[in-house]
């Protein structure tokens, strides 16, 4: 192995995949708004990478999670609108202001903060009014909403940004629950004609509702997970033709011949069927590796499948290569599509009983982002 070869867990993020998806997805929605989720640091791909790669295609806002997340977008000038999903906190009103971050109102105490922020300033961020119709999550309940817009005092009307709520289920194939969200959050938007409150975007599409309930998209879109070029759940179709940002890698670090019935990793569940070439690859559970993908799993090696052998370490995995010698140096893809193969990320969640969101964000420790295009 050459000293100068740079090794250990690596994420490649390929940004023209993103634009790429993020275009594919506007083909598919039409002319709206398009709300690209990047919380999490972009699901793990690099937040503020992923919203310069796509800030100057038409139609596009971003959504965090936390204040901090927006400031972290402004701070990189990113000069989009940003709206901010998580409760909000009185001591951001102020720089939510000044740094034109949206806000996210969902109870009493919200609109109270705001006036009396406004009352003292004569200014106010924008904000969006977020419904609970079904997650029993942050948001106002259905019930309230007469009481919510004639609660907002008029002076506050133009900063009155937009409605939304989430789904629960629109990632799966009985989409009932789902209807019945939309329905009832269609008829909190219809109650705001008499308070002479206007929205100026509408939103509960998500990445499920997309691809699964089109009657849903109004004029603000939101996407997440597709995006990145997965899929949110096994019960969804790719009907627009996503691919993958990422692929996740490591490098083989060491080589061994070892006889038939040698045990490997820790409790020596794993044993070799046969005299067989052992690989170990710089990267373990610290760095994002799916621990439990080892009973099944495999990485792939030039085109080729090879089995994970034993449990995987904090550090490090061993891979069995059989009569394959493979390279000191050589990367091993875990998930993702690039010039050493393809392995879906779906595939990998299915088989452990997880999901894509969660291998994504899950992916750090030593793991370096590595851009390209």
């Amino acid at each position: 192995m050459k000293n100068d070869k740079i090794i250990g867990p690596r994420a490649y993020i390929n940004l023209d995949r993103c634009r790429s998806n993020l275009i594919a997805i506007k083909k598919t929605v039409g002319d709206k708004k398009l709300l690209c989720v990047v919380k999490a640091n972009g699901y793990g791909h690099g937040s503020v990478k992923i919203a310069k790669s796509i800030a100057n295609i038409k139609n596009v806002q971003f959504a965090v999670f936390s204040f901090d997340e927006a400031l972290e977008l402004r701070k990189a000038k990113i000069k989009n609108e940003i709206l901010v999903f998580s409760k909000l906190q009185k001591n951001n009103i102020e720089l939510a202001y000044k740094e034109n971050i949206i806000l996210n109102l969902s109870s009493f105490d919200d609109i109270e903060h705001i006036e009396s922020f406004y009352l003292k300033n004569k200014v106010s961020p924008k904000y969006h009014l977020k419904f609970d119709t079904g997650m029993t999550r942050l948001g106002f309940d259905l019930n309230d909403a007469e009481a919510i817009y004639e609660s907002l005092s008029k002076p506050l009307h133009p900063y009155v940004e937009g409605v939304y709520t989430h789904f629960a289920t629109a990632d799966e194939g009985d989409l009932s629950y789902a209807k019945k969200q939309l329905s009832d959050f269609k008829m909190v938007v219809r109650k705001v004609e008499r308070f002479g409150l206007k929205f100026k975007f509408i939103h509960c599409s998500n990445s499920g509702a997309v691809l699964n309930l089109e009657k849903s998209y109004f004029n603000m879109v939101r996407v997440g997970m597709l995006l990145y070029g997965a899929l949110p759940s096994n019960e969804v179709i790719d009907n627009i033709g996503i691919k993958p940002v990422m692929s996740f890698c490591g490098s083989i670090v060491n080589v061994r011949k070892v006889k038939k019935n040698t045990p490997v990793s820790y409790g020596g569940v794993y044993k070799t069927a046969s005299d067989t070439n052992i690989a170990v690859i710089q990267t373990g559970f610290a760095d994002g590796f799916p621990r439990p993908w080892f009973e099944q799993g495999y990485v792939i090696y030039n085109g080729q499948k090879f089995k994970i052998a034993g449990r995987v370490c904090m550090d490090q995995l061993m891979v069995d290569f059989g009569n394959v010698v493979p390279g000191l140096g050589d990367d091993v893809l875990f998930f993702g599509e690039n010039q050493i193969g393809k392995l879906p990320v779906e595939n990998i969640a299915d088989q452990i009983n997880s999901t894509p969101y969660v291998l994504f964000t899950a992916v750090g420790g030593r793991t370096k982002l590595i851009y390209i295009n």
